[in-house]
């Protein structure tokens, strides 16, 4: 047990290195650009003034957005598991039955997609049925966490302000660059800083600007990444455009309906990640599936988030 306990508290300490390293790269950024580039090599005032104050705005929010995308819980649906429904099903040892048990749970909520079989999708480990696109977490190893419902647009502006910040950089050294690179400035540790500081601020804009384009291509079709690989299922079969409203409506999902706060780290996405609009008109209004109310209605909590890249943790409450 302690065996266990210890191997766990190793692998969250572990956890966190990429984000350890992370921090560190941008604390030694900061450090280089403003005091060894703006400080100590740029002499005229005013564009010592003008890069500081766009890079620092920049720097600010690359900072907001990737704490926002570090420390911001999965949101887990609001759903309770009755006594009866609960003790019914595991009493019963008939796979049929018990499929048909959770048939009938599952005409109470607005459930719509199916396990590959075509039966309702319930989690054996957690003894509840998943919402829609809902599944057990999986750790972002950048940012240390589940990139989810609650979350998803802070990691979406946690991309863009790396890139900007990457891009500033890179545009702002790059004369400096070249004047160490020839000569033309005296040798010194700014000229090591700055050279690195062009090396790494491209290294990062590349990576980054192919999984920001991933996300891109994700968000306009309003697919999860594991919807991306395997078509969710619904009553009438695969389909991998089965939450696709639009790419204005999808972007709304993510983004919310305020344009002026798109790109500010507040949450403003659709919905509360237990519900969402889908392409097919009829299959939204069968009866066995009703709106997102009927979460709130049957209450509770559950270790499963979902939603568009929804990753979820799930627990079962019970009604007495």
């Amino acid at each position: 047990m302690a065996l266990s306990g210890g191997l766990r508290c190793c692998q969250r300490i572990f956890s966190w290195i990429p984000v350890v390293i992370i921090t560190s790269v941008v604390l030694w950024s900061y450090y280089a650009y403003v005091f060894e580039l703006c400080l100590f090599t740029l002499t005229n005032t005013l564009e010592k003034v003008a890069y500081l104050l766009v890079f620092h705005v920049c720097f600010v929010m690359f900072c907001w957005t990737y704490w926002k995308s570090i420390f911001t819980p999965p949101t887990p649906p609001c759903k309770k598991l009755s006594y009866t429904d609960k003790e019914r099903y595991e009493l019963e040892e008939r796979p049929e039955v018990q499929k048909q048990i959770l048939m009938d749970i599952a005409k109470r909520l607005p459930v719509f997609t199916r396990a590959a079989s075509g039966a309702i999708r319930f989690c054996d480990r957690c003894q509840v049925i998943k919402p829609d696109r809902c599944h057990h977490c999986s750790v972002c190893e950048t940012v240390n966490n589940c990139v989810g419902f609650s979350n998803y647009k802070f990691f979406l502006l946690f991309l863009v302000y790396s890139m900007l910040y990457c891009v500033y950089i890179a545009a702002t050294v790059f004369q400096y660059f070249i004047k160490f690179w020839v000569g033309e400035l005296m040798n010194g540790p700014a000229k090591f800083h700055v050279l690195f500081l062009m090396f790494v601020a491209l290294m990062f804009f590349v990576s980054l600007m192919f999984l920001f384009g991933y996300h891109c291509w994700l968000v306009s079709k309003n697919r999860s990444t594991l919807e991306a690989f395997s078509a969710p299922v619904f009553q009438g079969g695969p389909d991998r455009n089965g939450f696709n409203v639009g790419f204005r409506r999808n972007l709304q999902q993510v983004f919310g309906e305020e344009k002026r706060l798109w790109f500010i780290p507040v949450f403003t996405s659709l919905g509360d990640g237990h519900f969402f609009p889908m392409r097919s008109r009829n299959e939204s209004r069968n009866p066995l599936l009703a709106s997102e109310e009927q979460w709130e209605e049957e209450g509770g909590s559950d270790e499963e988030t979902s939603g568009v890249q929804r990753d979820p943790s799930v627990t079962v409450e019970i009604e007495s």
